[in-house]
């Protein structure tokens, strides 16, 4: 017994195959950074300026990575010493930070002085310079809940995307 358009069936089926995942995840982590671009806390917009998302993979496996390259962004998505001990709701619970409970100095060479003024730090005047007494700062997190508060929207984006793709399949 033959069934007909069977042929046709196994083309279109080849060409959903070969749907290039790039897209759909490129999509999502455009999401993500720019959730997490609008979460992130601003003092001068450096770190903010400073999110990026790429795409790696092929079109059978497509991976996307939103990062940072500031060194201080883990202070500011987990918070520090005590203060960030205390108030680090928001971050994930996967990541288990291990805060110092003593205060510790910082140069003024290492920090502006606005900032610090800002933050109303402790400080000595010292024959080296000024040194900030700093206790910490509570987290910020702005990475973590960029991808956790979206998880639902970036799955129907990306179902909407496969439907979308094997309609033109289809058609």
């Amino acid at each position: 017994m033959s069934v007909n358009g069977t042929d046709d069936l196994d083309k279109k089926l080849k060409q959903l195959a070969e749907y290039d995942m790039m897209h759909a995840v490129s999509d999502a982590i455009q999401l993500v950074r720019s959730a997490a671009v609008n979460n992130c806390s601003v003092n001068t917009g450096e770190l903010r300026q400073s999110i990026f998302a790429d795409v790696e993979g092929n079109s059978e496996k497509a991976e996307g990575i939103c990062w940072t390259n500031k060194a201080y962004a883990p202070y500011v998505e987990f918070g520090t010493g005590p203060k960030g001990q205390a108030d680090h709701a928001g971050i994930s619970p996967d990541v288990t930070p291990v805060y110092s409970q003593s205060p510790w100095w910082i140069h003024e060479s290492q920090v502006d002085r606005t900032i610090a003024e800002r933050y109303r730090w402790f400080y000595i005047d010292t024959p080296q310079g000024r040194f900030y007494q700093c206790t910490g700062q509570p987290a910020h997190p702005f990475m973590y809940p960029a991808l956790h508060d979206n998880e639902d929207k970036i799955m129907e984006n990306m179902s909407a995307s496969f439907k979308a793709d094997i309609g033109k399949v289809l058609e």
